[in-house]
């Protein structure tokens, strides 16, 4: 699917949360921060109890009947129009470029059609639909920004992170080294080939220690696996987090514009 140019929404008064799994097993913190930055702005958050895997992992794996009968379970989960905003550039590339593929000529054309179009990176959202505002509460600290692939090609937010992290007037953000590779997650990709995987990885810590910070944010979960798991392993300097994450942490109580 080719995206048009965006188009931004008005802001609504409910969206779709759409968690993704590694949101769900691993990472609940930046779930919760996301619901509540949103919240915050005054948008009433509908959690569909049924949601599961995106479908992700089968289609970039090669299979594709898998993967169409996985997603086929989150289509009928958000009726409506609202908007379904996803906190993972991976999960929403997924669902917004690759659900219109995937059910081509298939009874769920249409309808996948529909919901892709609805999809968004959910730092996306806040930033350019929402037009957050935020009011730094936290200590001086210096942080650098890994975006992945996905959010960076799929769903074109590249630019997104740093603008919001820019909005924090205690926060330093740094530029590592070819910000724009891959950090070797890849979704199974690190499973398949896992010396590559670990060799990009290798070099993404690397990047992130010479930049001079102690830490760094993601808009991507499998991101954050990878690399913070890479550097405890590996007694490196670096730790990371969710961007919603350490957004919200920043900004506990305040900023935003309420409705």
């Amino acid at each position: 699917m080719v995206d048009p140019i965006k188009v931004y929404p008005s802001k609504p008064s409910k969206v779709y949360f759409y968690g993704t799994c590694l949101v769900d097993m691993f990472y609940p913190d930046a779930g919760i921060a996301g619901v509540e930055l949103l919240e915050r702005e005054g948008i009433e958050v509908l959690f569909p109890q049924d949601q599961t895997c995106c479908g992700q992992p089968a289609y970039t794996s090669g299979y594709h009947d898998q993967a169409r009968s996985v997603a086929r379970a989150q289509l009928d989960l958000f009726p409506g129009d609202w908007p379904i905003v996803v906190p993972s550039g991976s999960c929403g590339g997924m669902m917004r470029k690759h659900y219109p593929d995937l059910f081509k000529d298939t009874p769920d054309e249409v309808k996948a059609a529909e919901v892709a179009g609805r999809v968004w990176e959910l730092t996306d959202f806040l930033l350019n639909v929402c037009h957050i505002k935020l009011e730094d509460l936290g200590e001086p600290t210096t942080v650098a920004m890994h975006t992945s692939c996905s959010a960076r090609r799929e769903m074109g937010v590249a630019e997104v992170g740093p603008k919001l992290l820019g909005q924090l007037k205690n926060v330093n953000l740094v530029e590592q080294v070819r910000p724009e590779e891959c950090c070797g997650f890849g979704g199974t990709f690190a499973v398949r080939h896992p010396e590559i995987s670990g060799a990009m990885v290798s070099e993404k810590v690397d990047a992130l220690v010479e930049a001079g910070t102690r830490q760094f944010v993601t808009t991507d979960c499998g991101c954050l696996m990878n690399i913070a798991g890479y550097a405890e392993k590996n007694q490196k300097p670096v730790e990371g987090q969710h961007i919603l994450s350490f957004l919200w942490s920043r900004t506990r109580g305040k900023g935003g514009q309420q409705s």
